[in-house]
Parts: C-alpha cells; structure tokens; sequence
C-alpha cells in the first residue's frame, strides 16, 4: 500500500488545498477546507464538498476527472486569493503567480508539494431533510447545499 505524507484529519482543515476541476482548455481551482480521506468499494478516495454558486463547481460538474492539491505554508496568501475571488472575474493562475502542470487527466501546480489524481465517482447534493438539526443549522437563508463529490485515486506524486 501506497504512503501518503498526509495526517488525514488536519490536512484540509488546518492546511493548504486547492480543487482543480476542467481540462486543458478551460480550469479552475479553489481553496477547500473541508474533505476527507478514506476507503469505499475497495478504493483509495478522497471526499470534498462544493457549493454549487462557486464558479469552480460547473468544472467538477462537467469533467470526469480533478485534482486536489496540497502546498506548504509559504503559500498561504496565494491559495487565500483562490478562495476569494472567483475565476469568472479574475485570472487566478496569473494573479497568484502559479505554474499550471497539465497532466493526462487533470491539471495541479509546479508549486504543489502533493497532489491527488481523482476519477469522480459520485457527486450528489446535500438533503437538509436529512441533516440533524444542528449541521443544518450552517446553512442560512437563500445559501445552497454543498455537493458531495468523491473521487477514486488514480495517480498521486
């Protein structure tokens, strides 16, 4: 079995993340905060979660493939502005100075110190009808339900 350098349980959390969804022609990324690593049907996967108004969504929506990637924490006000502006308005790759590595299926960084290669296997939206009263209680008024969006590891480096 493959080593990951990751502890599982802080990595999106506490560290530096970024969501790469789209193809050679057309991408975008944003920061993540909030994901997991794990196992399903015998497969090595990590779980995000995406709300649809994010413009980085329609690309996890349309392709097969994403990366998620990780960076050190010199990076920090780079990956912040991923966060905060939105790729319909702003040239993220060039205002943040990143170096985009185009691979087979997906697109990461020259910076990125780990990045994660994923087939999506499922993406569904969040039923509130279903959530215990206090995690609905995150969503206010008028704000959509994250997508749950888990992808299969085909290639991490």
């Amino acid at each position: 079995m493959e080593k990951y350098l990751i502890d599982p349980f802080s990595k999106f959390n506490r560290d530096c993340a970024l969501v790469t969804g789209g193809n050679h022609e057309s991408f975008n990324s944003m920061t993540i905060s909030w994901g997991s690593l794990g196992t399903l049907y015998g497969k090595d996967v990590i779980t995000i979660y995406v709300r649809p108004d994010r413009y980085t969504h329609r690309f996890l929506e349309r392709e097969d493939y994403f990366t998620v990637s990780f960076y050190d924490e010199r990076y920090r006000k780079e990956l912040a502005m991923f966060g905060t502006l939105s790729g319909q308005d702003v040239d993220k790759v060039e205002k943040s100075g990143f170096t985009p590595l185009f691979l087979e299926n997906g697109i990461t960084y020259k910076e990125a110190k780990e990045t994660f290669v994923l087939k999506k296997i499922y993406m569904d939206q969040f039923d509130i009808t279903k959530m215990d009263q206090k995690t609905a209680s995150f969503y206010k008024e008028d704000m959509p339900y994250h997508y749950i969006i888990i992808g299969e590891v085909v290639k991490h480096f």
